[in-house]
């Protein structure tokens, strides 16, 4: 991508995240270096879908933001709700496309290299039907994380209760559990994904007819052609928003507040604390609703009077109700992964997976994706 339209792009990319605070200072930093990273391929799609996503993905996150902050609790006490974004979510959302664009954009010099070699003045880098699988892989990773942006910031105000995918029988869950989906947010991880292509189709700079024949061409784009793409790329990110429900559903601790009953959030996506042993239900797939009346070694002593017991100035009071209850009790899933793991994960199994379904359809070799 040419300098002069990057940097400038870059710096009100930066200014915007300060200005309304979407982004830690950290975070800024993180997504200044992944917009350099982007930047050096030599075609304008991979910097495009990261500005797209940012503006898409905060845009959504806007939406009815004081509705949606009152639906969770954050970790703190607070209403819940997204704050600015860390530099580990920056990240887990682009790390995956910056390395495959870094390794694309090497690809490409190395064509460039060729052509000069080859003295061909009209040489090109268009992009041809069965091409390179790298570019799947990052119009994959934007889709995905669009549709799962998307999904999570507008699925939430569903005037239906979300159901619990990797339930059995598909229990209600309070707003905001990982795992729980709605009709809503699957149709809005689609629209997530479809601004993702959409974009990719415009700015994809496809062979036709008018690179036919040059150094570095290939088989120009039917209408059909780019029909299938666009379908099939809007499929698989909406699809990733699913793998993310799944996997927040079995690996992401869910906690619930027991006096409130909302899900809590912790800040920037790290776990989030519950009091020992107490689990509403089994994990994800049980459908059991009922607390556990497991024992909480943090709760209060009995001898603690009453009026102190739920007084917040009291040091002494711990995280418990007076009667020895917990506040907080796991509502599904395994405490392997914190949301930033769940997404990361999310992003690099549809991108590798994209490139994999690519290569079998195209009759691609995968080794294409390391050596070009």
């Amino acid at each position: 991508m040419k300098a002069i339209i990057a940097i400038p792009a870059t710096l009100a990319l930066v200014y915007r995240a300060h200005s309304r605070k979407s982004l830690t200072p950290f975070g800024i930093f993180t997504a200044a270096l992944t917009a350099t990273a982007h930047a050096i391929h030599p075609w304008n799609l991979p910097f495009v879908l990261l500005i797209v996503f940012f503006l898409a993905g905060t845009r959504a996150t806007a939406v009815k933001k004081e509705v949606k902050a009152s639906l969770t609790l954050n970790a703190q006490g607070s209403s819940g709700g997204e704050g600015p974004r860390t530099h580990v979510q920056v990240l887990a959302n682009s790390l995956m496309a910056s390395i495959l664009t870094l390794l694309h954009a090497y690809q490409l010099r190395q064509r460039r290299e060729t052509i000069l070699s080859r003295q061909s003045p009209d040489g090109t880098y268009c992009y041809s039907w069965g091409g390179d699988l790298l570019v799947v892989g990052i119009i994959a990773n934007y889709a995905a994380v669009a549709a799962d942006t998307f999904s999570s910031e507008l699925g939430i105000l569903s005037r239906t209760e979300p159901r619990l995918i990797t339930s059995l029988t598909l229990r209600k869950v309070p707003r905001g559990t990982n795992g729980g989906v709605t009709v809503w947010g699957l149709v809005a991880g689609f629209l997530g994904s479809m601004i993702i292509v959409t974009t990719s189709l415009m700015f994809l700079p496809m062979c036709g007819d008018h690179t036919s024949g040059k150094v570095g061409g290939g088989r120009p784009w039917s209408t059909s052609e780019k029909v299938i793409f666009a379908w099939g790329m809007t499929v698989w990110g909406t699809l990733g928003s699913l793998l993310d429900s799944f996997l927040g559903g079995w690996l992401q601790r869910s906690v619930r507040d027991v006096r409130t009953g909302k899900i809590v959030e912790g800040e920037g996506g790290v776990r989030v604390l519950a009091s020992a042993g107490a689990r509403a239900g089994p994990v994800a797939g049980d459908d059991t609703n009922a607390v556990e009346d497991a024992e909480d070694t943090s709760a209060v002593d009995d001898s603690t009077p009453a009026k102190d017991r739920y007084d917040p100035k009291n040091k002494h009071r711990k995280s418990s109700f007076g009667d020895n209850k917990p506040t907080r009790v796991v509502e599904t899933g395994w405490d392997l992964l914190d949301n930033n793991d769940v997404n990361f994960l999310m992003a690099f199994t549809m991108s590798v997976g994209g490139m994999i379904v690519a290569s079998w359809y195209w009759d691609v070799p995968i080794s294409s994706i390391l050596w070009g």
